[in-house]
């Protein structure tokens, strides 16, 4: 897969899944329906699921059901269905080893300055998905893609998730995402990881998932080439992520009126 594949239509293309893969039949379930979705709005569609989560507050949080279990369900998501998958990878030696299984590596936010990691991401020839840290202003991230791209990979997106605000929250300045696109890269936007309240004295990261679909508007009302939303059949029970995911059953109604406003700015 490319970046010409998502990017040849005059659609939006969509990021979705489960934040973690939690076991095949839950994958399998939700990719379904979002390609039943996807395929009816003409969405260019690429199936999301960790095969593990590294970066958790705390020790006893979940992280995931087995590297190899969980790539191969990604494998198996994608033969199914036909469709591109993406996951993240978080140091350069899981990098040839996720990319056998997946069409697209994602850098988590915290490490997008990781030389080592982006040049391994970038030498598998697979489709490097860089988020922008919380840390970052959007023209930093020329940086972590020319990284990329100087180590033989043009194949680049870039990923708005949200900026430091405070201790305990994040904010989106959709100014970042027409200026990241000057770069000549793909820019997603994040919805539900910039909906995060991350630091809770809970130790487990907090959410607002009721603006959801403020953000997503905003996001395609300013330019973002795609959009990127963590959803399960009921986020109260996920393993993961489950304080901002998107209920699987409200996604639809939400594409149908992103849809709409991304034919009216077109």
């Amino acid at each position: 897969m490319t970046i010409k594949n998502l990017t040849s239509t005059d659609n939006f293309f969509l990021l979705a899944g489960p934040c973690v893969i939690e076991g095949e039949a839950m994958a399998m379930r939700i990719a379904e329906h979002v390609v039943k979705v996807t395929e009816r709005l003409q969405i260019p569609y690429v199936f999301k699921g960790s095969y593990r989560k590294a970066n958790r507050s705390r020790l006893d949080s979940f992280t995931g059901i087995g590297d190899e279990q969980a790539l191969k369900i990604l494998a198996k998501v994608r033969a199914t269905f036909g469709i591109p998958v993406v996951t993240d990878i978080h140091t350069a030696d899981e990098a040839a080893m996720a990319a056998g299984y997946v069409d697209v590596l994602q850098i988590p936010a915290f490490l997008c300055r990781q030389t080592d990691l982006l040049v391994a991401a970038a030498r598998t020839g697979k489709t490097v998905n860089i988020k922008k840290g919380q840390f970052l202003s959007a023209g930093a991230m020329r940086f972590a893609a020319d990284k990329v791209v100087e180590a033989g990979n043009p194949n680049v997106m870039l990923t708005e998730r949200g900026t430091t605000f405070g201790y305990q929250d994040l904010v989106v300045d959709y100014r970042g995402i027409p200026e990241m696109r000057s770069f000549g890269f793909p820019v997603v936007l994040d919805v539900t990881h910039s909906l995060q309240q991350p630091n809770q004295t809970s130790g487990v990261t907090g959410g607002m998932p009721r603006l959801i679909e403020t953000i997503a508007k905003a996001g395609i009302a300013v330019g973002a080439d795609g959009i990127f939303i963590e959803t399960h059949e009921d986020p109260s029970v996920a393993k993961s992520d489950g304080a901002n995911m998107l209920r699987l059953d409200l996604l639809e109604g939400l594409l149908e009126r992103l849809v709409r406003i991304r034919q009216a700015v077109r």
